[in-house]
């Protein structure tokens, strides 16, 4: 188990203090209908526009390496929205098996055309698949959106499921950061210390990597 960096947060930030200081109870509200109000609707209660950028052909050779995936691989992005993160990993290695669960009706729906067949509606605590059925697993940004009950439970279910791991968690370690993440997401539930989730880790058995996403990492700060 080791802290993984991608530098998908290294990417130039723009406009996100303003934001997070301008979002109320009421853009938390319409961004939990996870519909087209929170993926395409104003940036103030979601993504503004969750449209494919290809951006992750950027960091996925990291990914692939590190992971040594190749066209035998079976890879499941777990919470993968529209399928971005597929679609550019297909791209990149041809042949590869790459599914996606996600909870997200919308999603889905309008998910990309050439990855939407392998794009299955579920549960991230449980996972149609058998025990280390899937080469990796890959959770950005998804599970913490639940609560600790739910977030344990789809920690232990990435350890049935996959043979190796990769989860970012929403984190901080001071109340400043504490606070400037809260004033920014909409959507996070389990947003807990740096310490505490590495004592969730070892409490629980979860030997998959990690990333930790604060506002420091996300320019918040």
């Amino acid at each position: 188990m080791g802290h993984f960096d991608t530098y998908y947060f290294k990417l130039k930030i723009s406009k996100r203090k303003k934001i997070a200081k301008k979002r109320d109870i009421t853009n938390r509200i319409i961004a939990w209908g996870l519909d087209k109000n929170y993926y395409d609707g104003k940036r103030i209660n979601g993504y503004g526009g969750y449209n494919y950028d290809g951006r992750w052909k950027k960091f996925l050779p990291k990914i692939i390496k590190k992971y040594k995936l190749n066209k035998k691989s079976r890879v499941l992005d777990l919470g993968c929205k529209k399928g971005f993160f597929m679609k550019d990993l297909e791209d990149l290695v041809p042949g590869i098996k790459v599914y996606g669960i996600e909870d997200h009706y919308y999603a889905i729906k309008n998910s990309h055309p050439q990855v939407k067949k392998n794009i299955k509606f579920s549960e991230y605590y449980n996972l149609p698949f058998k025990n280390k059925e899937i080469d990796f697993i890959f959770a950005f940004n998804s599970i913490y959106t639940h609560n600790l009950r739910n977030v344990i439970a789809s920690l232990k279910e990435m350890q049935r499921v996959g043979k190796k791991n990769y989860v970012v968690l929403a984190s901080y370690e001071n109340e400043k950061e504490r606070n400037a993440f809260l004033d920014w997401t909409v959507i996070g539930t389990t947003i807990l210390h740096k310490k505490d989730w590495l004592k969730l880790f070892k409490f629980i058995g979860y030997k998959g990597d990690y990333y930790f996403s604060t506002a420091k990492t996300l320019g918040l700060l």
